[in-house]
């Protein structure tokens, strides 16, 4: 029976990858209601505190960007690059490693990739390179944000097993950043050169590569207070969450724990900048941040429930089976978390899937933290939202999806940057915790 139930499991997440976007959500649900009503088993528990937290923070980015504030920020960053145009493919996964560090959500690499394409053609650089190492660092920054509900929720599952907050963030970001910079600097002799490249020539002979040149920043007025707002958020959520950690225990009995106190301080923030700003609210639910961000709630809720479904039921045999081989060859959680996240396309479901049954069948605190950045490994399959979007906006065609379907130019630089930071996160957290 067990294998039966595990069939309908992958049939699933297989039907969800095949309707793609949201619809992985929706099969999940499918799923759910196969083995509950057609095999008896009870319904696992719906993640409603990892959706709340991706409710608010894509509330008050939407926000911000109705606001013109992520046209503010994509100025900043599109400054950043023309300035510095020969280092693009170092430069390019900063900006996006940055945005999604501060705002908790990799669909903020949506707004930069058209200028990294454009900056790369200019300078007769393989736009594949660059646009391939930012899309990889845009969804592995999600488990270095401190308002990720990926971290958030990792970090209520180790606060009890002695690790804190901060700890998690600081053996988490340093070890993600430094992985990334090195894949970036490999990334950068991937592929042949534009002017050896038969597909951009010919493309270049039809006249279908374009130079659009450098855009000017028109901002609204209170794009810039909208930034800042959602800035000092952050910090809010940061200094909270310091303030009642065991570690500093400023606030001993907190009436608001840590997951309210980011849903009170993001929904505070939109409040601020539709006030401040004066913004329609209604402009915010037609937010392309919102749409996207809802469409994650949906997918988080559906894969995750069908998992802790599976898992729930089966606990006592996943311990016999893997609890032993997590305990000789620790490193093989990463593996696990690296092929799961592939097919349930969310960090977020990923870690509410399979963690808290990693940690119960005696997984270290420190291989938790270490494996975390192995639930990003979403550029596998080239069927992700801004991996599409890169394709589509590199003319020149270097950044294609070959004819096997994986031979694409973001496997190598998201492999790569996932078994650094597994390694750095290794080391670090050694140190650290």
């Amino acid at each position: 029976m067990v294998v039966v139930e595990l069939a309908i499991v992958l049939l699933a997440i297989y039907l969800g990858a095949r309707l793609g976007g949201i619809g992985i959500g929706f099969a999940g649900g499918l799923g759910v209601g196969v083995l509950t009503l057609g095999c008896g088993l009870a319904p696992g528990a719906i993640p409603f505190d990892v959706i709340e937290i991706i409710m608010a923070v894509i509330a008050a980015i939407a926000a911000m960007q109705v606001a013109g504030g992520m046209d503010y920020l994509v100025s900043l960053a599109e400054r950043l690059l023309r300035r510095h145009p020969r280092y693009i493919t170092l430069l390019a996964p900063l900006v996006t490693y940055t945005m999604t560090l501060l705002a908790g959500t990799g669909h903020t690499a949506f707004s930069t990739l058209p200028v990294i394409a454009e900056v790369a053609k200019e300078q007769g650089i393989r736009p594949s390179r660059p646009l391939s190492i930012a899309v990889v660092a845009s969804q592995i920054a999600i488990t270095a944000s401190p308002i990720s509900a990926a971290v958030v929720f990792l970090a209520a599952l180790l606060e009890p097993r002695g690790v804190s907050y901060l700890a998690l963030l600081a053996v988490a970001i340093p070890a993600t950043m430094a992985a990334i910079f090195i894949a970036a600097l490999i990334t950068n002799f991937l592929g042949k050169e534009l002017k050896d490249d038969p597909i951009c020539q010919a493309r270049l002979a039809r006249g279908e590569v374009t130079l659009r040149g450098a855009s000017v920043f028109t901002g609204k007025p209170g794009a810039r207070r909208a930034v800042l707002l959602f800035l000092l958020g952050i910090v809010a959520v940061v200094l909270y969450a310091t303030a009642i950690s065991d570690a500093v225990g400023l606030l001993s009995h907190p009436v608001l724990p840590r997951n309210d106190a980011i849903v009170v301080f993001m929904l505070t923030v939109a409040t601020l900048i539709c006030l401040t700003c004066r913004i329609d609210t209604g402009d915010i639910l037609s937010a392309g941040t919102f749409k996207s961000g809802m469409s994650a709630c949906i997918c988080v809720m559906g894969v995750a429930w069908l998992g802790d479904t599976f898992v729930k039921a089966h606990l006592s045999d996943i311990q016999g089976v893997a609890g032993q081989w997590l305990s000789d060859f620790p490193w093989m959680l990463a593996i696990i978390l690296f092929f799961a996240s592939t097919l349930l396309y969310s960090q977020a479901a990923t870690a509410k899937a399979l963690l808290p049954a990693a940690l119960m069948l005696g997984v270290s605190p420190v291989t938790a933290v270490a494996s975390f950045a192995a639930v990003s490994a979403l550029f596998v399959l080239p069927t992700y939202p801004t991996l599409l979007a890169a394709v589509e906006m590199d003319d020149t065609g270097s950044t294609r999806i070959g004819r096997y379907v994986f031979n694409h130019p973001f496997l190598i630089p998201g492999v790569l940057a996932i078994v650094l930071s597994v390694l750095f996160g290794f080391v670090l957290g050694n140190v650290i915790l």
